[in-house]
């Protein structure tokens, strides 16, 4: 199963959901190495993105130029979303999408994000900007609705095809549902139904048994992986090779795990800098460690060390423990 998108192949038709702070360049370049349909970036806000407001350019780090990477914007305004879809399809840009799912307070506090399925008509309009003013391929991402009294996807989606829209993800929740509860794959389907382009499932999808449950229930051509990747950046490509027969990750252990991770590591410190990269590599130590049971005083000495050879040069024992502590 895949299909294209402009110059995209997508195959497998599995993709890497875009998560603040979390999916940047060195964890996309990661799980891209390992292999996947799509990296999706880190949402921008469209007007930071134009006017170049500090950070923005950098923290996306958008890798508009990179094969199967589309980059997401968010905007509640016609003219900003436009120049900003124009600036980084200038900047080689493969995919734009369009963010109507996020349900972060200072997003739908600006009329963005999720908010826009409470205006459709002016959500029809932004996607129409966007798609007038770049010659790629404008996709759309979103969920069910705002509430449960506003479950509007089939229409937004139908909507949106007949705008341009060449593909849809829809994640399984309402806005006001955050992530809370679980996501309704069954749901997904009417959304299906109603538009003519593929679909993708996203929403609570950590396992190939759950994709392939969001699959059947939801009738979808595939699916967003998210935080089920945190800690396990093989894990798209382990589902595409359990389901479509792709090739088999290599999914690293021992020694080749503790390179894996140090060269994370690395990788993060050279993006970020050395005083930011320290912090945000935590949470991606930290999830490397749940994985292999690492005991609480080594996790605790990995997190709070500040020395970046000194973080190094724990890795090999906190990867390698097994939760040692506790069987000690």
């Amino acid at each position: 199963m895949s299909f294209t998108l402009g110059t995209t192949s997508m195959s497998p038709p599995i993709a890497l959901a875009p998560m603040a702070g979390i999916t940047d360049r060195p964890f996309r370049d990661l799980v891209r190495s390992f292999g996947a349909g799509l990296m999706v970036s880190e949402m921008v806000a469209s007007q930071e993105m134009v006017q170049a407001k500090p950070g923005v350019r950098e923290r996306a780090e958008l890798s508009a130029d990179v094969e199967n990477t589309a980059v997401q914007l968010a905007g509640r305004d016609e003219y900003w979303i436009s120049e900003a879809a124009k600036h980084v399809a200038g900047q080689g840009a493969r995919i734009i999408d369009i963010n109507m799912g996020c349900p972060a307070k200072k997003v739908t506090n600006g009329y963005s994000g999720s908010a826009l399925l409470k205006t459709p008509d002016h959500a029809l309009r932004l996607i129409e900007a966007v798609v007038g003013a770049v010659d790629v391929p404008v996709t759309l991402k979103t969920r069910l609705g705002w509430d449960d009294n506003c479950l509007n996807a089939p229409d937004v989606g139908r909507r949106a095809c007949d705008a341009g829209v060449q593909m849809i993800t829809i994640h399984g929740r309402t806005r006001c549902q955050f992530y809370k509860g679980s996501a309704d794959w069954k749901a997904i389907r009417g959304v299906k139904d109603a538009v003519t382009v593929p679909l993708l499932a996203n929403g609570d999808i950590v396992d190939t048994a759950t994709a392939r449950r969001a699959l059947e229930l939801s009738g979808a051509d595939g699916v967003m992986i998210g935080r089920g990747a945190e800690g396990k950046p093989w894990l798209l490509a382990q589902v595409a090779h359990e389901l479509w027969g792709t090739p088999a990750p290599e999914i690293p252990e021992g020694d080749a795990l503790i390179l894996m991770v140090s060269e994370h590591y690395k990788a993060m410190l050279e993006f970020y800098g050395q005083d930011l990269g320290v912090r945000v590599a935590r949470k991606h130590l930290g999830w490397y460690m749940d994985e292999a049971g690492t005991g609480p005083a080594m996790r605790r000495a990995v997190l709070t060390q500040k020395d970046p050879a000194e973080v190094l040069a724990l890795l090999p024992e906190a990867l390698s423990a097994q939760d040692a502590e506790a069987a000690a």
